[in-house]
């Protein structure tokens, strides 16, 4: 029952895609500094080299960039972490896309762009890793794959991002349905839904601090999310303080999903 023993990941391997900036980056960083070997990728080989290079200096961090909506590109990330790695403990399918456009001038080539990337490339990432997910699992300490949805996947947005809300509500199904058939061989499953938080597709928002502003006094808790609150949930769903949750979706978000 020691706070060491409860929450530590020390000596795992972990995987985070899109972990070059971002949310992704956020959770990598708090892996990284908790004593996770921890991969990142991303679809620009210059940013996911900067980044493990700046993060390599808290602990372990290599960058595997490739662009996983491809399907030679998942191959092939999957081939270079084999010749690297004969397990894998922890894979968080963070990377994704949104798209904006308003409803009878949203195009098609906007929803399958994001329902590729959020959606399918996560299903065969996980499908392309369960070998090294199986490869030291235990009843006692599963691997764990954690997939980053969104509270636009739980309540109806405000904005016209269409395909975006619904691959978000369906990688946090696409979660329950993967644990459940997935618990047998010691892998848990779960989704976390992050409310605002500073990433690419929020900046545009964030960083002017009028709205900034205005979106942190819609949060219940009054603020944005910190790069911590993510870290946290990961860290939690990844440690044995998370051993027994499976199929389920968090929402980190500050209160933000209570709106209905």
């Amino acid at each position: 029952m020691q706070i060491e023993d409860l929450f530590s990941v020390a000596g795992k391997v972990a995987v985070v895609t899109g972990g070059s900036r971002g949310i992704g980056y956020m959770i990598a960083e708090g892996l990284v500094a908790n004593g996770v070997r921890t991969y990142i990728t991303s679809r620009k080989a210059s940013d996911c080299d900067a980044a493990a290079e700046r993060l390599a200096t808290l602990g372990e961090c290599i960058s595997l960039p490739h662009d996983l909506a491809d399907d030679a590109g998942l191959a092939g990330f999957v081939a270079a972490l084999g010749e690297r790695e004969d397990h894998v403990d922890i894979l968080v399918n963070n990377a994704g896309a949104a798209w904006g456009a308003p409803l009878g001038e949203f195009p098609a080539a906007g929803f399958d762009k994001v329902m590729n990337i959020n959606v399918r490339a996560p299903f065969l990432l996980t499908q392309a890793l369960l070998p090294l997910l199986k490869a030291r699992a235990t009843a006692e300490d599963p691997a764990r794959v954690i997939m980053i949805g969104s509270i636009d996947g739980i309540m109806v947005p405000i904005g016209d991002n269409f395909s975006y809300s619904a691959s978000k509500a369906g990688i946090h199904m696409l979660a329950r349905h993967l644990a459940h058939n997935v618990v047998g061989d010691h892998i848990t499953v779960n989704s976390i839904a992050p409310g605002p938080f500073r990433s690419k597709m929020m900046g545009y928002l964030l960083d002017d601090p009028a709205s900034r502003e205005r979106i942190a006094s819609k949060v219940p808790r009054k603020r944005i999310g910190e790069p911590e609150d993510v870290a946290g949930a990961v860290i939690f769903l990844a440690s044995r303080a998370g051993a027994w949750l499976t199929g389920i979706t968090i929402p980190v978000d500050g209160g933000l999903s209570t709106h209905g």
